[in-house]
């Protein structure tokens, strides 16, 4: 592990990626993810959040956000668990049709069974007590998906995919949860915040890491 990188160095490389990524388009996705609460989560939320990390498992957001709106479609666009399981063979087959992945699709359909047989206040209730335990008991949420899915519910984490391993890494973190925590501290953003400003900026350049670092010792 190198040596740690000096804060001052740390939160110069964040605000300047953060401006990248607001001049690039992508401020909603700052809007969004600091305004949503796990306070304020909903069936509709899960349902629909626990597909999106389902479907993107692997693949590259750009093509997630093609398919998911035909996805989402074919599940009655998230309405209740209930109807997801009465109607589950139709919702499956329709949703095939826009995206050929059929464990992913099955993933889907067996998250609302899980929701429609437990009841959704009993699984708030459980993500309430120990969140990621909780969304682990979803089809393809695993040890970095359900950090994920915990930050798109409205939980202020950092997801440790493999641009936030790098940055950390680079950082001298072990954990990109300790890398955005310190930037969160320092700057007033969210954790949550912090990793998506990071993720979205490592979209946006091959060699980020490089770029983000330069950006973070001009000033120093």
């Amino acid at each position: 592990m190198p040596n740690r990188i000096a804060t001052e160095t740390l939160a110069s490389a964040y605000i300047k990626a953060k401006l990248k990524v607001l001049a690039s388009g992508f401020g909603s996705e700052i809007i969004w993810q600091r305004t949503v609460r796990i306070e304020e989560l909903t069936e509709v939320d899960l349902l629909r959040e626990s597909a999106w990390v389902i479907i993107s498992s692997g693949m590259r957001e750009s093509i997630v956000r093609q398919k998911f709106p035909g996805i989402g479609e074919a599940f009655f666009n998230w309405a209740s668990a209930q109807q997801i399981v009465w109607h589950r063979d139709h919702c499956v087959r329709s949703a095939l049709i826009y995206f050929g992945n059929e464990r992913k699709i099955e993933a889907i359909a067996q998250s609302a069974q899980i929701i429609y047989d437990k009841g959704f206040e009993a699984i708030r209730k459980e993500i309430a007590c120990d969140p990621i335990t909780a969304l682990r008991q979803f089809p393809y949420i695993g040890p970095t998906t359900s950090f994920h899915l915990a930050k798109n519910i409205g939980l202020s984490v950092a997801k440790p995919d493999r641009h936030l391993l790098r940055f950390a890494a680079l950082s001298g973190y072990e954990q990109p949860a300790d890398l955005c925590r310190l930037i969160a501290e320092y700057i007033g953003d969210p954790v949550a915040v912090v990793d998506i400003v990071l993720w979205r900026f490592a979209t946006l350049h091959q060699d980020y890491l490089t770029t983000f670092l330069q950006a973070g010792r001009e000033d120093v």
